[in-house]
């Protein structure tokens, strides 16, 4: 399927956003109730247009992953726009590595594509194993291709003192549920009460790296835009949960800014605040 056109694959791509819409839902109730508390304020009316839009980009995700395994590196970066890197290498110039946290917004696998081959240093990205060996193999293919070094999440914090006089990019997107965590951030976010991973907190307390977020935009079917933002510097004191609370505030509103780009089907919210709540 990679050999074929874009402009194929993004057909088909409607056909499958239409399906699970409107022939077979795809979680259809459980996407319908995360939008409806995440926007108690929008109408059927609106949040069903919500709905249709997400299915539509997700399948056009799809494909675009898909396409990942043949596309050259220049329509890549074509499509994948970087608007300032300026900070982020300043720091990468003077040997400092940097920490970038991203969410699950937009195309997520085109966007550490894109920064592999825009960055000129190196990148690692923290990962999570995919259980079935096939799409493991297939899925670390494709990410790796222009450089990028994958390891697993767990394994990240060692790495990086391991490697701490290598000079690199450390990408993580940390807006899942800690599930098998045992320290968790609890706060408000997209009105429930909603636990967020520490792990790029802890990092950046270890390590004293400095914390990018980059926010990343459709700007048309299959051209996104990417911005870095300062999120912490290492001479800022922080208190516990800070950097988190901040990183949670700014997820929260680029999903604000574009609701059909976050994906509302995954089970987001599974553990409960008054069952884990005293932890952190």
């Amino acid at each position: 399927m990679a050999a074929l056109p874009l402009r194929f694959l993004y057909g088909f791509a409607s056909l499958l956003g239409w399906l699970a819409f409107r022939v077979f839902p795809y979680r259809e109730e459980l996407v319908h109730t995360h939008m409806k508390l995440a926007f108690p304020e929008r109408d059927e009316q609106a949040l069903r247009g919500i709905m249709r839009d997400y299915y539509a980009g997700f399948a056009q995700m799809l494909v675009e992953i898909v396409k990942s395994a043949t596309m050259p590196p220049e329509e890549v970066q074509r499509r994948v726009r970087i608007v300032n890197l300026e900070a982020v290498r300043g720091l990468l110039a003077q040997g400092q590595s940097v920490l970038c946290v991203a969410a699950h917004q937009c195309n997520w696998e085109w966007m550490l594509l894109g920064f592999s081959l825009d960055l000129g240093y190196p990148v690692d990205a923290a990962y999570k194993p995919l259980v079935d060996p096939w799409a493991e193999r297939e899925m670390k293919t494709v990410r790796t291709r222009f450089g990028c070094r994958l390891i697993p999440a767990k394994e990240l914090l060692p790495d990086i003192i391991k490697r701490r006089g290598v000079t690199r990019a450390i990408a993580m997107v940390a807006d899942q549920e800690p599930t098998t965590s045992e320290h968790k951030h609890w706060t408000r976010f997209l009105n429930r009460d909603t636990a967020f991973y520490m792990g790029p907190e802890e990092i950046a307390r270890v390590t004293r790296l400095p914390v990018f977020f980059i926010a990343m935009r459709r700007v048309s079917r299959g051209f996104y835009e990417m911005a870095f933002e300062p999120l912490a510097m290492p001479e800022e004191k922080l208190q516990a949960g800070e950097l988190t609370e901040r990183y949670a505030r700014r997820v929260e509103r680029q999903i604000q800014e574009a609701p059909p780009d976050w994906p509302w089907s995954h089970k987001r919210w599974k553990l409960k605040k008054s069952v884990y709540g005293a932890k952190r």
